[in-house]
């Protein structure tokens, strides 16, 4: 190999096709000098290689602590559904269904407001208060729904359901399904702007709809 071949790109693979160079060679391990782009100053290739290794394990420490941070969200996210569900399962009488799910939200998932309205129902629950004031729009847009809305409340009309109504910033809107069609539409608001985002995940979200949907059907016509 000729001087004017050695280029930074021949000498790095040269040592990595011979990796016993350092081993033949162990002083140049003391001798070689490197700028550190911590301190500035000059550190031997032995330093460097510790400080390249100390900033791998900080990366994988942020990464793990991050990893722990999403388990532990899950997992209490994970054991609200579980004590949602159960109220659910403990409320024998169907017509008390639908205020188990929205109360239970609120309990257990610690949301500002939440309501529901459902349609097709069977003649018994025709003047109930989960059967008012349900619009041919909200029937519409709930059967459009294909993915819950989480977001800004852009004067829904179902916003207006919730007690408070004028305080709501951001809602969840989740269409409550049975044998693939909407019955129903599910309320959740809060004054907070960034508490439903479009950001954030709708997995759980996606569950809840579907629990509350199967817990309800047993009211519809």
């Amino acid at each position: 190999m000729t001087t004017a071949s050695l280029d930074s790109t021949a000498i790095a693979q040269y040592l990595v096709d011979h990796p016993q160079f350092f081993v033949e060679y162990a002083a140049l391990l003391g001798e070689v000098k490197l700028s550190s782009p911590l301190t500035g100053r000059a550190v031997s290739l032995q330093e460097r290689q510790m400080e390249v290794m100390r900033d791998k394990y900080r990366a994988l420490e942020l990464r793990m602590s991050e990893l722990v941070r999403h388990a532990e969200e899950n997992a209490a996210i994970a054991n609200r559904f579980h004590g949602w569900t159960q109220q659910l399962l403990r409320t024998r009488v169907p017509a008390e269904l639908p205020s188990a799910v929205a109360d239970g939200l609120v309990e257990h998932f610690i949301v500002p407001q939440a309501t529901l309205r459902l349609w097709k129902l069977a003649p018994e629950h025709a003047d109930a208060w989960y059967a008012r004031d349900v619009s041919e729009d909200v029937r519409l847009f709930a059967s459009s729904l294909r993915a819950p809305y989480c977001g800004p409340n852009k004067e829904f009309e179902a916003v207006g359901w919730l007690a408070d109504a004028s305080a709501v910033r951001s809602t969840v809107l989740l269409p409550l399904r049975a044998g693939g069609t909407a019955f129903g539409l599910l309320v959740l608001g809060s004054p907070e702007t960034e508490r439903f985002s479009a950001a954030m995940a709708t997995d759980f979200l996606v569950h809840i709809g579907e629990t509350a949907g199967t817990a309800l059907a047993p009211l519809l016509g």
